[in-house]
């Protein structure tokens, strides 16, 4: 009887540890499928967060594709549109550049550079701001700084022209003499731009086309450039940085001032290396010409 009773007191804690080891079991099992479910959701997750990755950097090499193609038909396209002749159209366009044309627009130039200090900081700045603008650049500063001057065109400003040595005397003296100053100014833009076919067609007079002790010389000169498929552009608004004006304030209210309520406004302002001044004052005129609802054009926009 003890015997029997032994025998069941052994089986029943058998039992009890076989039930312990199921549960045991049972719960590892349980531990283990769960587990094992994370494992194939985290990567099940993992591929599809490659799979992201590679979708967003597909995107991205196509958005750069895109964006480089794009800046390469800019470039044909400006390329293009200097290796020609103006049209009647196009000559019209810029010769009439300050008639209303129900748009608000506005033309940022510059002129007597490039020089090392000033151009390179208005190139970064109208980087940022996303603005191009019209160079009217001196023969002798192209010479001297063909790199900067060629970053102006690789960045898509439209580089014009201002004669070669911005002395009166010598570029008055004869219509000849105007014209040869364009024509060896030219070829300074040719050289450093690595482009033989670059033609500016366009011609900034010293001191400006009209007026002054040279008013004749430059209307014989006129005629002369018309003659040789070259037009010629002043302006409507100035800062007076070449003027005596002494601080960012005046140079801004300067162009304030003069440029009133017109619709097209081309704004002469200068870029040699004493015109710091310009620079500084530059941030502050765009975001003024922002709020006004101007918008921002080159003279590459008035051609076909």
């Amino acid at each position: 009887m003890y015997d029997l009773i032994k025998i069941r007191k052994l089986n029943k804690k058998r039992i009890v540890i076989l039930v312990i080891l199921l549960i045991l079991l049972v719960t590892l099992a349980t531990i283990s499928g769960i587990k094992l479910a994370d494992y194939h959701k985290l990567q099940e997750q993992a591929k599809e967060y490659q799979k992201q990755q590679e979708e967003i950097e597909r995107e991205e090499l196509e958005k750069k594709r895109q964006e480089e193609e794009k800046k390469q038909a800019e470039l044909e396209k400006r390329i293009e549109q200097t290796s020609r002749p103006l049209s009647e159209e196009e000559k019209d366009r810029i010769l009439h550049i300050y008639r209303s044309t129900g748009e608000k627009r506005v033309f940022l130039t510059f002129d007597d550079g490039p020089s090392k200090t000033v151009t390179p900081l208005i190139l970064d700045l109208l980087k940022k701001e996303e603005v191009k603008a019209t160079f009217f650049t001196l023969g002798n500063s192209a010479r001297n700084n063909p790199d900067i001057l060629k970053r102006e065109f690789d960045e898509g400003h439209y580089v014009a022209n201002h004669g070669y040595s911005h002395r009166y005397s010598e570029i008055y003296s004869s219509p000849e003499a105007t014209l040869n100053e364009y024509n060896v100014t030219e070829q300074a833009i040719k050289d450093a731009l690595g482009n033989q076919s670059y033609n500016s067609r366009l011609f900034r007079f010293p001191g400006g086309s009209n007026g002054g002790y040279y008013d004749e010389a430059k209307q014989n000169s006129k005629a002369l450039l018309r003659e040789n498929g070259v037009v010629h552009l002043d302006w409507n608004s100035l800062s007076e940085d070449a003027a005596g004006a002494h601080t960012k304030e005046d140079l801004m209210q300067n162009v304030i001032n003069t440029m009133g309520d017109k619709d097209s406004v081309v704004i002469l302002m200068h870029d040699s290396s004493d015109k710091i001044l310009t620079y500084e004052m530059l941030s502050d005129l765009i975001n003024y010409l922002k709020e006004k609802g101007y918008a921002f054009k080159n003279i590459y926009d008035l051609l076909d």
